[in-house]
């Protein structure tokens, strides 16, 4: 090769990566002016995950650089794995989509459930607004009137999809303690469910007292269903009713639940995928705490109904790697308590 020839490859090359520092320093604002960023949701239209990140959409313009557009896409399926599997390994690594999955999807992870093809640790969190409330649920109706009934009598709830809680709660507590759950699966989403527990075809459901209080606010409080218990290692005040945990008798169901109720702390996350630039991450990050903290977005949340829980990206990122971080026996445990239940 002659000199001549080496010098001019050796000038593309320099310039080649004086044109990537540049696009790599490009500032955030100048990055962001003027394009429309794809919201994509692990949740079918209606569902709370969707009415959530519809209100977001039209607050978020205001405090992310650039002040780009939102568009919501919704890609429901497999319990919000199909969009967690697209944002992993499809989904452009710009900052330019944003994800909104279900709570329970590091957990499905970590635990390595049949169609999970992504690694929670990797991804980046953005932030949750609001915590919520696990529990399990029985229609009036039913012969379960109480968790204690669970021992004697079954409950006939929905599921939603291997590795969404609507599923994996009942299928874990049948296999963990001994209650009497039948898991009917095909719903897409919780209020489908619900509508079957209204016309009578299920007995019960296992989700979030929010996701009851948004599709019908009286049920809880006229006694049309009953709270059984709560997740939560203490008791939930407001819902009157006793923690899961006062069922646990050995320490290796206190750690599997332990694990399993991790994800509550996640409340309803939002994510990037993975690579995309820190500077990026960091400019996304603070955009979404200034919208969750903007008074006009409180107040319009204070009509709707909800309640503001502002979760950091860091403090999510934190969990995440805390909940991948547990001891491999406890995962394993989980896991094959999972998949020993499946229908």
């Amino acid at each position: 090769m002659s000199g001549r020839r080496l010098s001019i490859l050796a000038l593309l090359a320099v310039a080649t990566v004086i044109s990537g520092d540049r696009v790599h320093a490009q500032p955030v604002a100048d990055f962001f002016r003027g394009k429309q960023i794809r919201f994509v949701l692990g949740a079918a239209p209606g569902q709370d995950y969707d009415v959530w990140a519809r209100f977001l959409a039209r607050h978020l313009p205001r405090h992310v650089p650039g002040s780009p557009s939102f568009v919501v896409q919704n890609m429901p399926g497999a319990g919000h794995m199909l969009a967690t599997n697209w944002l992993y390994n499809i989904a452009p690594r710009d900052g330019t989509v944003w994800g909104s999955v279900s709570r329970n999807i590091p957990s499905a992870g970590i635990l390595q459930l049949p169609g999970v093809r992504y690694d929670p640790v990797k991804f980046n969190w953005l932030g949750s607004p609001e915590i919520t409330n696990r529990g399990c649920y029985a229609a009036a109706r039913s012969r379960v009137k109480t968790a204690e009934d669970l021992f004697e009598h079954e409950l006939v709830v929905g599921g939603t999809g291997a590795g969404s809680t609507v599923t994996e709660t009942p299928k874990l507590l049948r296999g963990l303690l001994g209650m009497k759950f039948k898991v009917v699966e095909g719903y897409v989403k919780p209020q489908d469910a619900q509508f079957a527990m209204e016309s009578g075809e299920l007995d019960g459901l296992c989700t979030t007292a929010q996701s009851f209080r948004n599709f019908r606010p009286d049920w809880i409080k006229s006694g049309v269903v009953r709270v059984l218990f709560t997740l939560e290692r203490e008791p939930v005040s407001w819902l009157d009713a006793p923690t899961v945990y006062k069922f646990v008798k050995t320490d290796e169901q206190r750690q599997t639940l332990d694990f399993f109720s991790s994800s509550i702390e996640l409340g309803r996350p939002l994510l990037l995928p993975p690579e995309v630039p820190p500077e990026r991450v960091e400019a996304l990050r603070r955009a979404f705490d200034l919208t969750v903290n903007d008074p006009q977005f409180r107040e319009e949340a204070r009509r709707m109904g909800f309640d503001i829980t502002l979760r950091s990206g860091e403090t999510l990122q934190a969990l995440v790697q805390t909940a991948k971080d547990t001891p491999r026996e406890i995962i394993e445990r989980v896991a094959k308590i999972i998949q020993a239940q499946a229908n």
